[in-house]
């Protein structure tokens, strides 16, 4: 082991490897020798130590340049990845170096879009074919599938399942006469003198005539609930008119002689009047050719007046009216409207 002292003299103590060795030559600069060889080299001339210290700064020279390389190397690598955080949504747009637009090059989104247009037209090709297939199995006149409603129901005009008014107070009632009046204005006189004189009591069938004729039907046929001689339609002496007409179903034929049949639910008899007489639906407005054929039909109505009394004031009436005289279902429980209709009435003075 060697020490150098303040003299930048070097003693070398003894070891198993050799004697002890002293130095008295000046060092340049702090000196550690572990071995007695390194104490040796000491003795050397100045000349190779001098060599032999530019070595060593070379050497340190060429550590640290590597090692400041390194830390460029690391600083650039960090810059490059800021950058390309901030460029990548930018390069995802459009990248400029690769001429991709959102990660694809022209010639591959034009091949995509060409696959796209091809199948997409297979496919609206395909369904118009089918469409049209189908289309031609259909009538434009009668529906293919109407099963579920070869008996019709019944409506009633008010529209309302309860009917309440007061008959001093005509405002209670407007709104009825109003409805009405709009149901019964293409049965006008005027309008249907434009349309057939039909055949009573016979089936006016006309499967192969092109243009379908229309029976008349005029508003007068009701006589007192008309609205002609009775404008408020008998609600201000509060005997209300109710009108009922049985929904359309293309080529229904009923058999027999229908007709509408009322009853109200209560132990006496409640008093009622028809229009036309006996509240019956004449088979010459029968069959229906469907909307298009038959666009200017009107179906036959029926108008019940309820002739109440002073003791019928203030009283819930509930009325079952239904169809009678012919082979059309009015008792189904599962549909209370098949062939019938119920509703209230409440008078008050």
């Amino acid at each position: 082991m060697c020490v150098c002292g303040g003299a930048r003299a070097c003693v070398c103590a003894a070891t198993a490897r050799g004697p002890r060795i002293a130095l008295t030559q000046p060092l340049i600069g702090p000196a550690v020798f572990r071995y007695p060889t390194q104490c040796a080299s000491m003795s050397s001339s100045p000349q190779e130590q001098n060599q032999e210290l530019k070595e060593e700064a070379k050497a340190e020279e060429k550590e640290n340049k590597n090692q400041e390389m390194n830390e460029e190397k690391r600083q650039k690598k960090k810059e490059e990845k800021k950058e390309e955080k901030k460029d990548s949504w930018k390069d995802f747009i459009y990248n400029q170096r690769t001429g991709e637009f959102m990660g694809r090059t022209a010639s591959s989104w034009g091949l995509i879009f060409l696959f796209y247009l091809v199948f997409y037209g297979f496919l609206a090709g395909m369904f118009s074919f089918t469409m049209w297939v189908m289309l031609q199995t259909l009538d434009e006149n009668v529906p293919r599938y109407q099963d579920r409603v070869a008996n019709p129901g019944l409506v009633i005009r008010p529209h309302a399942a309860e009917i309440s008014f007061n008959r001093s107070d005509s405002k209670n009632y407007n709104h009825y006469i109003q409805q009405l009046n709009d149901l019964l204005q293409q049965y006008n006189d005027s309008v249907q003198e434009g349309n057939d004189l039909c055949l009573v009591g016979e089936y006016t069938e006309q499967d192969d005539e092109p243009v379908k004729k229309v029976c008349q039907f005029k508003r007068s046929t009701l006589r007192q609930c008309s609205g002609l001689p009775d404008t408020s339609f008998g609600y201000a002496e509060g005997k209300p008119c109710i009108i009922i007409k049985m929904n359309r179903v293309i080529g229904l034929k009923p058999r027999g002689d229908p007709y509408i049949s009322c009853t109200a639910k209560r132990d006496s008899l409640l008093e009622m009047q028809y229009f036309p007489s006996e509240g019956r639906l004449d088979k010459m407005f029968f069959p229906y050719y469907g909307r298009k054929a038959h666009s200017d039909y009107v179906q036959p109505l029926v108008a019940v007046q309820l002739l109440l009394s002073k003791e019928d004031f203030n009283v819930e009436q509930t009325v079952e009216c239904k169809i009678e005289g012919s082979d059309l279902r009015n008792n189904d429980d599962r549909d209370k409207f098949l062939g019938r209709v119920i509703f209230r009435v409440k008078v008050s003075e």
